[in-house]
């Protein structure tokens, strides 16, 4: 058929029209210019402009001298390529890689050997050395009569060998973490980080470095613990909870109150470890009321929480590693002296701390351009509520009943009432009216506090969950949420110290003690023997009223080791009996 040049043109741009290949492209071995170095390709240059000055009879210029036949040689390559490759330049191409031969030197049994000792030997949990392991192999070779590798050979071959399935066998899954492939880009196949915003969202814990101190006594109280609740989506911080309580479901359970305060909402999915505070009834029965989907991360792979884990870190070099008292110094344990101790330079307390962290949080890292999108924290939010939706189903009211399913429980779940003093919990005693019951009196009933008020807790009693209020009632009464939680905090910490010290004084006072009755028991011996010497005295014809001698320095001593070692057995005995 007939065809314009216009058409033509048009179906061998839009690749309808194929040129016809012969050689290597049509053998599938095309693409000779992927395969070519630099010095390949700098050779070829030289190549072509020798060519091109033949075939338009001007003169070499490219430096050297040509002879005759190299010349000849060239143009039957570039011709041959253009013909067969549609490319004479790819006829030029000298491919030095493929100079030389590439075979194995070594026998095939010293190979088989080599690859033997490297996943048997090497490749264990013993972590053996390449030297110890190319040595064995040395002599399992020399016994079969074959030849022994070198052992530059041997190591070339063990890195060959490297990376995560070898780290594995060595030094363990979560070394060999390290080593695994990570994703690139997202795919069908690859995980999200959710469609929208609140439909995957992590939560995690971390201490501080930075030490602090009580707001009213400066006394240290030593680094508190922030609760982090991520959104997956647009990496914004929906809420944070700051205690000085160890990580546990208590400080899960406020930062979804904290969340529901500031977004009146609660995520889809919810992302965590598989550590206990996780594993509550109470944060289960929360999660389950709320129609909200809990995933544990697997275990030893931190990239599945790498958004908190990098949040952290940020949080750190950004804000917290430029104020007084912050723990950089004590990465070096051993370099640490007291001029530079963090816990002689602290000056931030908890309610100090509290509202410049939810300023960082909230104001300065939700407004700075994220590296992952090119836009902030904020803005993406925003745009992924407007395409998503409200969801206004999904709203949560911030009231008393959702007040109550956010409540935790202490360690040991239960207190026990005691006559005219109530239910101690967290250090604190609560009472209740209807604790005056006589059947209630040493019955452990179950508790609930609210962490956010140290003022008020719950106790089931009488298939009810009934309030208490504690001694402190009257001093947090009427204060704002974030005052109360904050003092809150630093109340429960400081009764936790006094606690601690506590246990120190009563082993101080006991030691006095013994040390004060073993001495007691040594005067009335003293003054025993004082008698029985006097006694002596008289009997002997000594006139009564004379005083008696002094004894030597020698008998002081005397007396002095015999007393030592009479304490140290009543110190003895006096073990044996409290054991």
């Amino acid at each position: 058929m007939n065809l314009r040049t216009e058409a033509f043109e048009s179906l061998v741009r839009n690749g309808q029209i194929k040129q016809a290949r012969v050689g290597a492209e049509q053998s599938g071995t095309a693409g000779p210019l992927l395969n070519a170095s630099p010095r390949d390709l700098r050779m070829a240059n030289r190549r072509a402009e020798i060519v091109r000055c033949h075939l338009h009879g001007e003169p070499v210029s490219a430096g050297g001298r040509v002879s005759e036949r190299t010349v000849r040689r060239l143009i039957a390559a570039y011709r041959e390529a253009e013909l067969g490759l549609g490319s004479g330049y790819l006829g030029l191409l000298p491919h030095y890689s493929r100079c030389g031969n590439h075979s194995h030197k070594l026998p095939e049994l010293t190979l088989r050997l080599m690859e033997e000792f490297i996943r048997n030997d090497y490749e264990s949990h013993k972590q053996k050395t390449r030297y110890s392991c190319w040595a064995v192999l040395a002599c399992a070779c020399r016994d079969r009569a074959t030849v022994v590798p070198s052992y530059t050979t041997f190591c070339r071959a063990v890195r060959r060998c490297a990376g995560a399935d070898q780290t594995m066998k060595r030094q363990g899954q979560r070394a060999a973490y390290q080593l695994q492939a990570f994703y690139w880009e997202l795919e069908l196949k690859t995980p999200r980080h959710g469609d929208r915003p609140f439909e995957i969202v992590h939560i995690d814990h971390t201490e501080l470095d930075i030490e602090t101190v009580c707001s009213t006594t400066a006394q240290p109280l030593g680094r508190p613990w922030l609760t982090l609740l991520t959104d997956a989506f647009s990496r914004r911080v929906l809420a944070f909870y700051l205690t000085f309580d160890p990580p546990s479901y208590r400080s899960c359970m406020m930062v979804l109150r904290e969340c529901v305060r500031r977004h009146a909402r609660l995520p889809q999915i919810l992302v965590m470890d598989g550590g206990k505070e996780f594993q509550s009834i109470y944060f289960e029965t929360l999660l389950a009321r709320y129609e909200c989907t809990k995933k544990c991360r697997p275990p030893a792979q931190a990239r599945f929480g790498a958004i908190c884990e990098r949040l952290f870190g940020t949080t750190n070099t950004q804000f917290l590693y430029n104020l007084e008292g912050n723990t950089q110094v004590t990465r070096n344990v051993r370099q640490v002296t007291q001029s530079v101790n963090p816990k002689h330079h602290a000056t931030w307390s908890l309610p100090d701390l509290y509202p410049r962290l939810a300023e960082y949080f909230y104001e300065v890292y939700d407004t700075i351009l994220h590296p992952a999108f090119g836009q902030t924290p904020r803005d993406v939010f925003e745009q992924g509520l407007v395409r998503s939706g409200l969801r206004i189903h999904r709203l949560i009211a911030y009231d008393r009943d959702f007040l109550m399913a956010t409540l935790p429980t202490t360690a040991r779940s239960a207190a026990k009432v005691l006559a005219n003093r109530g239910v101690k919990v967290n250090y604190l005693y609560y009472w209740c009216e209807a604790f005056r019951d006589p059947q209630l009196r040493q019955q452990k009933v179950p508790i609930r506090f609210d962490p956010f008020d140290v003022g008020s807790a719950y106790a089931f009693v009488h298939k009810e969950w009934l309030p208490c209020h504690s001694q402190d009632y009257a001093v947090f009464r009427g204060r704002s949420e974030r005052e109360i939680m904050l003092a809150s905090n630093g109340l429960r910490r400081a009764r936790r110290c006094h606690a601690q010290n506590l246990c120190v004084t009563a082993k101080r006072l006991a030691d006095f003690l013994q040390s004060v009755a073993a001495e007691e028991i040594l005067h009335i011996q003293r003054l025993a023997d004082r008698e029985m010497k006097q006694a002596h005295a008289e009997s002997n014809g000594s006139p009564v009223g004379v005083q008696p001698v002094l004894p030597s320095a020698e008998n002081q001593q005397q007396d002095a080791s015999s007393l030592s070692s009479l304490a140290d057995d009543l110190t003895q005995v006096s073990a044996y009996e409290e054991f």
